[in-house]
């Protein structure tokens, strides 16, 4: 039998969805894994299936589980790669939907700044690995990109050349170490950009971007990485269906 280490306030199915929870951020099982049925998971714990159910139908309704009819319930691999495509239409001269390029410019051990310091739960000053990188469409750069990672999880890409990877960081965090990105939330914004991303987005200093700031995190809810995006204004586009 297990012990369930939340706090015991909470009813006894939160407590085993936290404790799951963590254990999925802990690779116990793997995306894309199943976990054990609900049976095994009853045996486990020493707690009824009702309360094993109620467990794994939170975890269902937050997206970190998904139910597969006939072959049980799995861990749910997150889609992110259309993310900013969204908000942003690329598109080359002749008008065709394209997807930018990625170039890696710095992958550097920094103290955190304060403001990254509270997005990622840390204390201001502690060691962050801080990646800039831009996104080319035919050459020309359209999208430059802050992103910013606890040091004690990324340790590793200080080891690798990460420019020579692919262009998807989240398969590089869960390659190389380990961390794999569940869910993120995204704020948008607009400012007139500073110098410095001026001369990265190679656009005049006070030109309007839009913002997109991501806060990703892993299956226990823990802050993986903050990164804020911008991008020219005439690239943006919002949608929204309202029934």
């Amino acid at each position: 039998m297990k012990a369930l280490s939340s706090d015991v306030r909470l009813p006894l199915y939160q407590r085993l969805r936290d404790q799951l929870a963590e254990q999925i951020a802990n690779n116990r099982w793997r995306p894309g894994e199943a976990i054990p049925t609900e049976a095994a998971l009853s045996a486990e714990y020493q707690l009824s299936t009702g309360t094993v159910r109620k467990a794994v139908d939170a975890l269902v309704n937050e997206g970190i589980l998904e139910r597969q009819q006939g072959r049980g319930t799995f861990i749910r691999r997150p889609q992110f790669q259309s993310s900013l495509f969204r908000f942003f239409r690329f598109q080359s001269a002749s008008g065709e939907r394209r997807v930018p390029e990625s170039r890696i410019l710095s992958v550097e051990p920094v103290a955190a700044p304060s403001a990254v310091a509270q997005a990622l739960g840390l204390p201001v000053d502690a060691p962050v690995i801080r990646i800039v990188r831009v996104r080319l469409l035919e050459v020309k750069p359209v999208l430059a990109e802050e992103i910013w990672l606890p040091r004690s999880c990324f340790q590793p890409l200080l080891e690798i050349d990460l420019s020579q990877q692919g262009p998807l960081l989240y398969p590089i965090y869960e390659e190389t170490c380990g961390q794999v990105v569940a869910y993120a939330e995204e704020t948008l914004t607009a400012e007139s950009v500073n110098e410095v991303h001026a001369r990265l987005l190679q656009v005049p200093v006070n030109s309007p971007v839009v913002v997109i700031e991501r806060l990703a995190r892993d299956y226990a809810g823990n802050p993986l990485e903050w990164r804020r995006s911008r991008g020219h204004a005439e690239h943006f586009r919002y949608s929204v269906e309202i029934r």
